[in-house]
């Protein structure tokens, strides 16, 4: 047996994904949920590869995610990183359809690591992210549902803005405001 073989893909994309989400300061519930691993399982990966690999910057976040949609409208800066971050998850087509079922299948392994790529390349666009991975998530939560946040187009410049559907919609965007 080979460890490329297909039969130990799922794992071995469970395990690498763990590891990125760790990485990202996932909480261990998100983790849990996307890769279909146990709690003891990712304390443990934590553990063996990034704690005891010296990597002190990585903290391990507690309590509950994020869950209040004004914390991307609060200033200037925050509203453009959250348009960036969802143009970004746009592109990928995580915005349009729902997340497959959690529970590790391959289908929401491949989804968690589009959602990893967007917010990676979030990442790299800002030099001082103010939204952080589970404040992502969240952000994607509530474009999707569209009750708390939503997407428009600035009347200015045509530019993706996240806005509140029971707002007044802003004159224009960071850019041309």
């Amino acid at each position: 047996m080979r460890i490329t073989d297909d039969r130990y893909t799922r794992d071995r994309l469970r395990l690498d994904l763990a590891l990125r989400l760790i990485r990202h300061e996932a909480r261990t519930c998100t983790i849990r949920d996307w890769t279909g691993l146990s709690d003891d399982r990712i304390r443990k990966l934590y553990k063996s590869y990034v704690a005891h690999a010296g990597d002190g910057r990585i903290r391990r976040h507690r309590g509950k995610a994020p869950r209040q949609a004004a914390y991307f409208l609060r200033n200037g800066d925050l509203r453009l990183q959250a348009a960036s971050l969802a143009s970004f998850m746009c592109q990928l087509g995580l915005i349009a359809g729902a997340a497959p079922a959690p529970g590790g299948s391959l289908e929401q392994l491949r989804w968690a690591e589009g959602f990893c790529q967007a917010y990676e390349a979030f990442l790299q666009e800002h030099r001082k992210p103010q939204i952080g991975f589970e404040h992502a998530c969240f952000l994607r939560r509530a474009l999707e549902r569209q009750r708390e946040l939503c997407l428009d187009d600035c009347a200015g410049c045509g530019a993706l803005v996240v806005v509140s559907p029971f707002a007044s919609r802003p004159a224009a965007c960071v850019f041309c405001g």
